[in-house]
């Protein structure tokens, strides 16, 4: 009996809360056609991947054909059949990988190289370099680090960048030479090395240090490592410098070799299999709307149903994470197709794209407040199941409700063959489901008759409103299915074979009119159903304070509330008297003004997802407009800006920062304001002016500059290149480092050298590996090809283009770029360079063998210097200016709950009252700051890990789930600041209802505030938190009653609509998941600082 009672409640929780609740039929408006269908639906059949997953369980173990038995005898399959199955299944997949588009990138540079090895190979291409120079490898070098493996918009960035590059390297090489010339011709030579020294090698690769840390970005990394490369080559390796002499000639051949590099992977890149961002984007698009859909219908059908597990299984996990992923690529190939159109004259084109990524950008903002009022469903009816569980026993005689009917789930409307909506299978005839119904059940699909709990208001709301958010879904979801392109029959010619067109827009002239006539449906729908909802609230709310002192089942759940409350927070004038006089009441009343919250919250961005469905549509005739009637227009190459410089996007950030419009505000702004509140705003503007300020403090404030980590790290990067180049300019110790190769040692510290101790203690480990594997096969290389010093260029090509196949594996596949680059660099600097040698590239190196190359010495030489190169750098970024990631991340987490603070040291929704916050810190809608912030505070953790200390390992999973909390909080900021930015002038219902509030408001800002002040103190001090903190959900509780006090008798009820409580909803919405996210992590600071360190405590 045990076990078939857990099966049952097993079943439950699949089947979810709502299993005895039937939504009532509906219909729907096809997008097609425009007209109203009248036939059973369900959301399950709109999904394409649900029905495909159904389908897959559905097909037949053995196949479709039936000969699956054919495939292994009767005692089973034999080895050999195993086997050859599964070399078939290895080569298909090997083949699926070689024409993907990582396969045909690793392809493209590996190509590339070995059009950059033919510089060494081929006569005819290293006579154009010259004959005295050995370093022709250089040019395979640098296809290495600008490979060709990108898009044709980001070659064309990445094309700029490497011609910055070598314009810096090139002014840096004359410029020092001809400061070196100026003295030696003076007999000053000393004093134009220590120049050269300290502003050219020194200044000069500590510019390139921090261009490099400042931006942050892969391709300026690229340009860097040329720009470097070719600055230390001339600086330090081909000695004009050092002679005090201006050679020209040397500083052409290493410019000349850089420019080839760059030439063969740009070639490869546009000519060869091209990948142009601009259709990039468009299946990004294709992808992204897609995926919308789906949610669409995830969410909706787990609020409908009550079934918490739609929105936490694996399915819907990988649906969100494919989505960020998308967003993510759209974005990045927003940026790489900008380029594309400006070259091509498609101005307008892009501009309707930029606009098209914004709008399913705003999309899916609206889907996270879809889904977060689905999970504050799913914790409210939580609270209620454990609290009436716990009271069951008490009933009397066990003849009392044992749940409330909220358990019970609600299904959809069954299909015309019987299959209930949910996918579950019946076994009968097509009306086994409704005779079977009994007439409890049957009942159920209406509204019910009473509402005796909150959890009876969902079921009113889910009755009422259920059926038309399943047509308004469906509708949408059918549109979103067909857009937003699709392919043409004969795509159009262009004049440069990648710049046709394979699409065109798929917008039909009915979708519009059918999605306004669904919006209209469901507005109307909806303001029924909260009219109904309001109406049993008040009831609820009118039964609840005269029902004083009596213990329902659904607010007992609500345990004691930790910590303290204040008693004056609110005038006593504010408290009725039955919240006064019975707490049970006020809880109660809460409790119904959740329930609103939660179905009005839906509700709301249900409606604005489609009115930005339209928004998508409107744009989408825009982009079509644009490819049917485009123009071709280069404005972006004039000189002066244009008159329209001013796009949409920027219109909107100038409203959305503009003031706040109210009409009877001006004379309210300081009365009744808590104190802290004004102390706040203070605290924000209350600097002092600049002549106030003491000299000693305006000198601090001058040298600020130098406290910054990026400007530390370019003096001390800069200061180590010094002191490394230093025995190149000495007589006596330069012999030693050129014939050690010192010159490669210096381009690996300026590879190696990283912000933190951690990244470049990962960074040098990779290197590491990659020079020693590059050392081996560089020996290999050169034993297979060579025959006394007279090797095959043949084999030596092939051979080096298999070992460029798995290093840009590593690179591209694997993402382990610095131990695939210098992998090849290595290889380049042992076998390429012996190559040279032996074809008589005279350049004095007949300490390594000359005509006949000593493979081990030239292999050796290469690996000390690297060696010395990346431990070097380790200790430049460990003893100068040490930057720990550990003590970094402890430092940046605290700062940003510390801005997180003051956001709500003033509330948010006080601007619309008081205004904008006099400083940008107290404003929400910097929180895309802060998400950037966050983001950066991730790559720390990843260096954090590579740090070691005695004190023990870095505690990596307990951090993770700090900053995956810290996250969610973020994205619960940006909710609010979603409602905030589609809200911004008030109406005067908004203004009564957050006026009226305002007490309450701010009272729960404050808590929230000090909350996040506490995290960051004891992290800062690495002191566990205090047993007792103060709750927020005590203080969220008045402010949910003092939401239903207005309803009931505030002042200017009569101005208010369902719409205007649009603001207290999501804020209400917000604060509770904050509360639950900042229990989680106090949790995890007490695990981690749970444990008294007495050392810290010392009074010494």
């Amino acid at each position: 009996m045990a076990t078939s009672g857990n099966t049952n409640s097993n079943d439950r929780q699949q089947q979810g809360r709502f299993f005895n609740r039937r939504l009532r039929r509906a219909s729907f408006i096809s997008p097609l056609t425009g007209e109203r269908s009248k036939r059973v639906f369900t959301l399950r059949e709109a999904s394409h991947r649900l029905n495909g997953d159904v389908d897959h369980e559905r097909t037949p173990l053995l196949g479709q054909d039936g000969h699956g038995s054919a495939a292994a005898s009767e005692d089973g399959p034999t080895k050999w059949s195993v086997a050859k199955e599964a070399i078939l299944q290895h080569c298909y997949s090997a083949y699926d990988f070689a024409t993907s588009k990582t396969g045909l990138g690793i392809f493209k540079c590996s190509l590339a190289y070995l059009l950059g090895s033919l510089a060494t190979f081929v006569p005819a291409i290293s006579g154009l370099i010259g004959d005295r120079q050995d370093s022709k490898h250089m040019v395979a070098t640098v296809t290495v680090w600008f490979h060709p493996a990108r898009s044709i918009g980001s070659m064309h960035e990445a094309t700029v960048l490497a011609i910055i590059a070598l314009c810096y390297s090139g002014f840096v090489s004359f410029t020092s030479m001809g400061i070196s010339m100026f003295f030696g011709q003076r007999d000053l030579l000393f004093v134009g090395h220590v120049i050269v020294l300290i502003v050219f090698i020194g200044g000069g690769l500590g510019v390139v240090a921090w261009v490099k840390q400042y931006f942050g970005h892969p391709l300026v990394n690229v340009a860097c490592s040329l720009a470097s490369l070719g600055c230390i080559t001339i600086l330090i390796k081909e000695g004009a410098v050092q002679a005090g002499a201006f050679s020209d000639d040397r500083v052409a051949q290493v410019l000349l070799m850089v420019i080839m590099g760059v030439i063969a992977t740009t070639a490869v890149n546009v000519l060869v299999l091209p990948t142009t961002a601009r259709e990039s984007l468009v299946k990004d698009l294709e992808k992204n709307t897609d995926l919308l859909g789906e949610m669409l219908i995830s969410i909706t059908r787990a609020f409908l149903s009550g079934r918490e597990v739609d929105l936490t299984d694996a399915y819907y996990k990988k649906l969100t994470k494919e989505h960020q992923m998308s967003l993510t690529a759209m974005c990045k190939d927003l940026g790489e197709a900008k380029r594309e159109h400006l070259v091509l004259g498609n101005e307008r084109l892009y501009a309707a794209e930029e606009k098209l990524v914004e709008c399913l950008t705003g999309l899916s903002q609206d889907l996270g407040g879809l889904r977060s009022a689905a999970f504050a469903q799913f914790a409210f009816m939580n609270e209620d199941v454990t609290g009436t569980a716990s009271d069951a026993p008490s009933q009397s005689g066990g003849q009392g409700k044992s749940l409330p009917k909220i358990l019970d789930v609600i299904t959809e409307a069954p299909e015309e063959n019987g299959e209930p909506a949910n996918g579950d299978l019946t076994n009968g005839d097509p009306h086994a489901l409704t005779t079977t119904i009994n007439p409890e059940r049957r009942q159920s699909i209406e509204t019910p008759a009473s509402v005796q709990s909150p959890a009876d208001m969902f079921l009113a709301f889910l009755a009422q409103l259920g059926p038309p958010t399943k047509s308004l879904v469906y509708t949408m979801k059918q549109i979103l299915d067909e857009l937003p392109f699709e392919q043409r029959l004969t795509p159009r010619q262009d004049w440069i074979p990648w710049a046709g067109l394979k699409v065109k827009v798929a917008v039909n002239e009915n979708f519009h009119t059918s999605l306004h006539s669904a919006i209209d449906l469901y507005r109307q729908s909806r303001k029924d159903a909260l009219h109904n909802l309001y109406v049993n609230r008040a009831l609820n709310a009118s039964a609840a304070s005269q029902q004083a002192g009596k213990t329902s089942g659904f607010s007992s759940q609500r345990s004691p509330m930790s910590g303290f409350s204040s008693p004056g927070a609110r005038p006593p004038s504010a408290r009725t008297a039955s919240t006064t006089e019975q707490p049970q009441s006020a809880e109660v009343i809460a409790d119904i003004e959740e329930v609103s919250a939660c179905c009005g919250h839906f509700s709301f961005s249900l409606l604005d997802f489609a009115e930005d469905l339209l928004t998508y549509l409107k744009i989408l005739d825009e982009l079509k407009g644009a490819i049917e009637h485009r123009k071709r227009t280069w404005t972006w190459m004039l000189p002066w800006p244009r008159k329209d410089g001013v796009s949409d996007t920027d219109q909107r950030e100038i409203g959305r920062r503009g003031t706040f419009h109210g009409e009877d505000e001006a004379h309210d702004a300081s009365h009744g304001i808590l104190s802290h509140i004004q102390r706040a705003d203070a605290f924000a503007g209350g600097e002092q002016s600049h002549r106030q300020w003491p000299l000693f403090y305006r000198i601090y404030r001058l040298f600020r500059i130098f406290r910054r980590d990026d400007i530390r790290f370019a003096i001390k990067v800069g200061l180590g290149a010094l002191l490394y180049a230093l025995p190149a300019f000495i007589a006596s110790s330069r012999p030693f480092f050129v014939h050690w190769r010192g010159e490669w040692g210096l381009v690996s510290y300026m590879a190696v050298c990283s912000m933190t101790v951690g990244a470049s203690n990962t960074t040098s480990i990779n290197r590491f590996i990659g020079t020693f594997i590059g050392a081996c096969l560089a020996i290999i290389a050169w034993i297979i090809a060579s025959d006394h010093g007279d090797a095959n260029p043949w084999l030596l090509g092939f051979f080096g283009w298999l070992v460029s196949l798995g290093c840009f594996y590593l690179i591209i596949a694997k993402n382990n770029g610095p131990m695939g680059r210098f992998i090849l660099l290595t290889f380049n600097l042992g076998a390429l360079y012996s190559y040279s040698l032996s074809v008589r590239d005279d350049d004095n190196d007949d300490d390594e063998g000359g005509f006949d190359p000593a493979i081990w010495d030239i292999v050796m030489h290469r690996l000390v210097a690297v060696v010395v190169g990346c431990l070097w750098a380790i200790v430049i970024t460990r003893f100068i200016w040490p930057i720990s990631a550990r003590r970094k991340l402890k430092d940046r987490l605290c700062v940003l709950w510390l801005r997180m603070s003051l956001v709500w040291k003033r509330d948010p929704l006080a601007m619309f009252l008081l205004g904008e916050p006099r400083s940008s810190y107290m404003d929400i809608r910097e929180e895309s700051s802060l998400q950037t912030f966050l983001s950066n505070i991730e790559s720390l953790r990843k260096a954090a890990k590579s740090e070691y200390e005695l004190r023990g390992p870095f505690p990596d999973k307990i951090i993770g789930r700090i900053l995956e909390r810290t996250g969610r909080m973020l994205d619960a900021f940006h909710a609010m600041n979603v409602v905030i930015s589609k809200n911004l002038q008030y109406t005067p219902g908004e203004a009564a209802v957050l006026r009226y509030t305002r007490p309450e408001r701010f009272e729960l800002s404050a808590r929230i505030s000090h909350l996040f002040s506490v995290l960051a103190s004891s992290v800062k001090l690495e002191y566990p938190l205090n047993d007792v903190l103060p709750s927020i959900d005590h203080t969220r509780d008045r402010l949910l009653g003092k939401i239903s006090e207005f309803r009931r008798s505030g002042e200017g009820r009569d101005l208010t609509s369902e719409q205007d409580y649009e603001l207290l909803y999501a804020y209400v919405l917000v604060t509770g998941q904050l509360s639950q996210d900042i229990q989680v992590v106090s949790a995890e600071i007490q695990t981690l600082f749970g444990v008294l360190d007495e050392e810290k405590l010392k009074l010494q």
